[in-house]
């Protein structure tokens, strides 16, 4: 699994469409639903005209730990829900990827949150564990 400054990727050998239920599933088992999904190819055709390849935005939310930080922060709702994307790269591999809830909730600037923001990103984290990876399957990322 790859991190970068505000989320975690995998590279996985599963299609898109079964990208999208194994990682909604994978969410599901750690307390999230997937609130929205938003098919970014089709809006773009839609809208713009324009050719891209698969991308779909899952809007993921944990309701338990959603209403303990809006408690505390009724702003934190602009930062929510936990975005979790299903795309394929320019090599043709789908790509799943969640955000880094500590990276995103470093700028409300809580000391008191952080704990709320280390388990969503671990949660989000272990539901991109359960998925095979290219690696796994023997082939190239």
């Amino acid at each position: 699994m790859e991190h970068h400054n505000y989320g975690f990727t995998i590279k996985t050998p599963l299609s898109d469409e079964a990208a999208i239920g194994a990682v909604t599933e994978a969410l599901k088992a750690e307390g999230f639903g997937v609130l929205t999904e938003i098919d970014v190819q089709a809006v773009l055709k839609k809208k713009l005209d324009v050719e891209v390849a698969p991308y779909k935005i899952l809007g993921a939310c944990n309701p338990s730990l959603s209403h303990r930080v809006l408690a505390a922060e009724p702003e934190v709702g602009l930062l929510l829900p936990c975005n979790v994307t299903v795309y394929r790269d320019e090599a043709g591999h789908t790509t799943v990827s969640a955000i880094d809830a500590l990276a995103m909730f470093s700028v409300i600037q809580r000391p008191d949150l952080e704990p709320v923001a280390r388990e969503v990103s671990a949660r989000l984290r272990r539901a991109l564990e359960t998925l095979p990876t290219l690696e796994q399957a023997g082939e190239p990322a």
